[in-house]
């Protein structure tokens, strides 16, 4: 449905006409009643009514929907066309997962791995105007997904990431340098890598801060997240009587961590919990915002002209009416 705006809406005051015209027809009907004086009435008793007669307000009625048509076109109905040019200045995005079997522990629901999974989903759906990729590291690293606009295939893949896929171990350094990689040759003038991780580098022919010096000389900022809770959490081991919930200990390297984040102009977090883990998440949002640049235009279209017909179309037809069918009442 078109919206229609009015240019001159004060032409509807003259909306109270209508109750004028109508209650002067009822005024000059009663004027115009004769008297006849009779004896009886019993004569005009069964004296039918003609259909003239009950069709006699039918003239009035058009006339007060003629009345109606003509202040909406002095009133000057418009529709307009509205739109928007939008241009964005996105945001390159990696984000680089540990995958290594720890983050199978629970003190995240259900586990670490899939409730990174879950929030990563999520922070990716609200970036519809960024380029995003996907790194994923644990002995070794690899590129899940390169940096891309079809969030769908990218938030795909994201779910379609296990734990245990390659060797085990926790190679922060080779996933920071893999997703530092992926961003070297962008063209954005934001770039920014999201790492994640519940452990210490143990794996990798790459230091950490020799990545995160790499990803500094590049521009590019990132961003560290330590998962898991403080002291122990429940694991599940496989035992000869099949899998049972150990408690085992949370050993996050945060003190590389935060520099990796400070040596690159980003910042490091810690997530105890989901509802933590979403909130960093949040935050990154708002410190790394999209720059949106839009430019609004509109032109008006009058819509009278249908107005103007139907008014003209009712004016022949009541025209019609008093020199044809009323015109010996009128």
């Amino acid at each position: 449905m078109i919206p229609i705006e009015f240019a001159h809406p004060h032409f509807f005051y003259l909306l109270v006409s209508i109750p004028i015209y109508w209650a002067w027809y009822i005024w000059k009907k009663n004027q115009q009643n004769a008297q006849v004086y009779w004896s009886s009435l019993d004569a005009l008793k069964h004296t039918p009514i003609t259909l003239k007669t009950r069709l006699r307000i039918v003239p009035h009625l058009v006339r007060t929907i003629i009345l109606s048509l003509i202040i909406v076109i002095l009133a000057r109905p418009q529709s307009s066309d509205a739109w928007k040019n939008v241009e964005t200045e996105g945001i390159d995005i990696v984000m680089a997962l540990d995958i290594s079997t720890s983050m199978l522990a629970q003190d995240l629901k259900p586990d670490r791995h899939r409730a990174s999974i879950v929030v990563g989903s999520e922070f990716i759906k609200n970036r519809p105007n960024d380029r995003i990729g996907l790194v994923v590291f644990a002995g070794e690293s690899f590129t899940q997904c390169p940096i891309t606009t079809d969030h769908e295939v990218l938030i795909n893949q994201l779910k379609n990431v296990k734990t245990g896929i390659i060797e085990d171990g926790t190679a922060i350094g080779m996933g920071l340098a893999n997703a530092v990689n992926r961003l070297k040759d962008s063209e954005a003038k934001s770039k920014i890598v999201i790492l994640l991780t519940d452990g210490e580098n143990n794996r990798g022919d790459i230091a950490p801060l020799t990545a995160a010096e790499i990803a500094a000389e590049y521009g590019i900022r990132v961003y560290t997240i330590g998962v898991g809770t403080k002291g122990q959490a429940p694991y599940p081991m496989e035992t000869l009587f099949g899998t049972q919930t150990q408690m085992v200990d949370v050993n996050i390297d945060e003190p590389t961590l935060k520099e990796i984040s400070k040596i690159s102009g980003g910042q490091y977090f810690r997530a105890l919990d989901n509802k933590s883990l979403t909130n960093i998440y949040k935050e990154i949002e708002t410190l790394e915002k999209t720059k949106i640049k839009v430019s609004e235009f509109s032109s008006k279209n009058e819509e009278y002209f249908w107005f103007a017909v139907l008014a003209g179309l009712l004016i022949l037809f009541e025209f019609i009416l008093r020199n044809t069918f009323f015109k010996s009442i009128f």
